[in-house]
């Protein structure tokens, strides 16, 4: 893995922050503009009927689950649980190189003609941003010709199925040159022996590793890797519901910034958000610039809708929760289950 070339130490590119004084409302401004104004977003509470249609989807999808409960359940209460998630996002290049070969059939050679350029040197095609790529690149300048190692430039190695001989014992007179009766064995003519198939009894094979043809070209080869390397914070909510579960849907995006390097943000309503975007940012801009080129940076955050549902079946109160854009359900203690879900 090579280090990204270090870059020359700008002198201050804005005046020191002491300067100016906090004003209300006016957080998050920052010296040159940038400063994020955030909207304040209303997600309406569902429906009962939306509840409703989402739980019996949701029973639906569970071929155990009797779709009575959420039918017939009565609803007695929905409570929102709206939380944020912060998500970072750190779009990397990264390069290594490794020493390579291939079978050598005439291809150009050009080591010493002049020295090689430097790994960050070679010119490479970027994907799209935050898209993961690979790319490996044959260093201009590294190429030379070797006998094989495999097999010390003959070309051939020894068969392994008949030990170099060319031959194996008959299978069908098992080496006795006779069948029974003493007739002499009609597949190996007497001799005891058959040719090996393997090598067609030359006792040797093409080299796997030159394909036969003695030298081998030896090259280095640059390995370029893009890597969307992705961190969330989701603020905590007493719903009751499980923070893993909001990791499979999406929220209502209130705020989007993409930047080569972006400032964590300010401002916002929700200090727990605030104070994870500089931890995070803190900790990609530090963790990832060392070994890697830090391409493009974007942070997001999302208002996620909970609904806590309490719906009374049997006369038994039982809740289920409805979150996401995609009206997700989770509903653990759900009443109307088959045996074999008891047992799983």
């Amino acid at each position: 893995m090579f280090h990204p070339p270090a870059s020359e130490s700008p002198g201050p590119s804005a005046p020191p922050a002491s300067m100016f004084d906090s004003m209300p409302g006016y957080e998050g401004t920052v010296a040159g503009g940038g400063g994020t104004v955030y909207l304040t977003f209303y997600i309406p509470s569902i429906t009962e009927d939306v509840a409703r249609e989402a739980f019996i989807q949701f029973a639906l999808r569970h071929c155990c689950y009797s779709s009575a409960p959420a039918k017939d359940g009565v609803i007695t209460s929905m409570q929102p649980f709206n939380t944020y998630r912060y998500r970072l996002e750190t779009f990397t290049e990264s390069r290594s190189t490794e020493w390579s070969h291939e079978p050598y059939n005439g291809q150009p050679v050009d080591a010493y003609a002049q020295p090689p350029p430097g790994p960050w040197d070679i010119p490479a095609k970027t994907p799209s941003f935050f898209m993961a790529g690979k790319q490996i690149i044959k260093v201009p300048y590294t190429s030379s010709v070797k006998s094989c190692h495999m097999c010390l430039g003959m070309g051939r190695k020894p068969c392994r199925n008949c030990a170099g001989s060319g031959n194996k014992v008959c299978w069908v007179c098992n080496g006795s040159g006779l069948r029974q009766g003493h007739q002499q064995c009609h597949h190996c003519h007497g001799r005891g022996r058959e040719n090996c198939n393997s090598c067609q009894g030359r006792g040797s094979r093409p080299c796997d590793t030159c394909r036969g043809q003695q030298q081998l070209l030896v090259y280095i080869n640059l390995t370029i890797e893009w890597t969307n390397n992705s961190d969330d914070y989701v603020v905590e909510q007493s719903s009751g519901l499980q923070m893993k579960n909001l990791s499979k849907v999406s929220g209502k995006e209130v705020f989007r910034d993409s930047q080569h390097m972006v400032y964590p943000v300010m401002g916002f309503p929700d200090r727990t958000v605030v104070l994870a975007a500089q931890r995070l940012v803190s900790e990609h801009q530090s963790k990832y610039f060392q070994t890697s080129r830090i391409i493009q940076q974007r942070q997001t955050i999302e208002l996620i809708p909970i609904t806590k549902v309490t719906y009374m079946w049997k006369q038994k109160s039982h809740m289920f929760f409805v979150y996401g854009n995609e009206f997700a359900v989770n509903a653990e203690d759900y009443p109307a289950t088959c045996c074999c879900c008891a047992i799983m």
